[in-house]
């Protein structure tokens, strides 16, 4: 009896680093990046479908894409570990925190993506796992390592944060069509203003470790609020390209136009009066703009 106690407190505390074990594991996923890119898959997906939605093909177009970007949000944690470590904002990160070795987090982060890239292969179409091969490859092998040594990086990573929806679109139909490039374009020119007003915000820290983003190299914020302001007026017009293609119909567009014109005047406000809250409320505006354009395309979707 005596050592039942001890033996108890023994499997308890075995219990219990199980489950720090698999905190650590979904917080190295990312998770609330991770379910943007479902959102953006779902909403591909949608758009794509001709008739109604296999639902079966939709399950294992997000899994596949789920799996896939959880790992390489993994795979860029271990590869970026050392600059994680230099930042305030990253160096409580699983891997640079010492809450996971870095191989374990290597180990977790390659099966996971090889197997989403298999699902996708296999479950659903060889387009929709080409295209998210290609997402991973351009996220992982140009823009993190181009994050060290230019500031072209932020044009480089819109790449892989606008390809989800073209794969749920190719996991719908089977063929990259107008309006994923459309989408494309929308997902691309969004990302700019919305990359560029975090890096703004943070730029002390991103500097401290090295990161060559346009906001630490150009340390006066002209060619950044030039960028931000370039990237939301092309943002204006793609927006609106959907219903010229068909994609999306009339109350879509009024939609579009309105949201555009609202990002068009924060950014505005940002590079006419600079300060850190109105790249707050830029970065805000990004975060209301896509999930509105997006549900307001997929209500407005012009039927096949």
């Amino acid at each position: 009896m005596a050592s039942s106690a001890p033996q108890s407190v023994l499997t308890a505390e075995r219990s219990e680093a199980r489950r720090l074990d698999a905190a650590v594991l979904l917080e190295l996923t990312k998770p609330r990046l991770a379910a943007m890119v479902l959102v953006t898959t779902a909403a591909g997906f949608y758009l794509g479908a001709r008739g109604p939605v296999d639902l079966w093909l939709l399950f294992a177009a997000l899994v596949g894409t789920g799996l896939s970007g959880a790992g390489s949000l993994v795979l860029n944690q271990y590869l970026e570990r050392d600059l994680d470590a230099r930042m305030e904002r990253t160096a409580g990160r699983p891997i640079p925190s010492g809450r996971i070795e870095p191989q374990d987090a290597l180990l977790f982060g390659a099966v996971l993506t090889a197997a989403g890239l298999g699902i996708l292969t296999v479950a659903v179409n060889p387009l929709a796992g080409l295209v998210t091969a290609a997402t991973v490859v351009s996220y992982l092998a140009l823009y993190t390592p181009m994050k060290r040594w230019t500031p072209l990086c932020a044009i480089v990573g819109a790449i892989p944060g606008a390809l989800p929806p073209v794969t749920g679109w190719v996991a719908a139909c089977g063929e990259i069509e107008p309006g994923a490039w459309a989408v494309f374009g929308i997902m691309f020119l969004w990302q700019l203003p919305h990359s560029l007003a975090i890096a703004r915000l943070y730029e002390e820290d991103y500097a401290r470790a090295g990161f060559k983003l346009l906001p630490v190299v150009d340390r006066e914020g002209r060619s950044t609020e030039r960028q931000i302001l370039v990237h939301s007026a092309g943002l204006l017009i793609a927006g609106l390209v959907p219903s010229m293609l068909g994609v999306a119909g009339v109350a879509y567009f009024w939609v579009a136009l309105a949201l555009g014109l609202g990002m068009l005047g924060f950014s505005l406000d940002a590079a006419l009066r600079p300060s850190k809250e109105a790249v707050r409320r830029l970065l805000f505006a990004t975060l209301v703009y896509l999930p509105i354009l997006l549900g307001a395309m997929a209500l407005d979707k012009v039927a096949a």
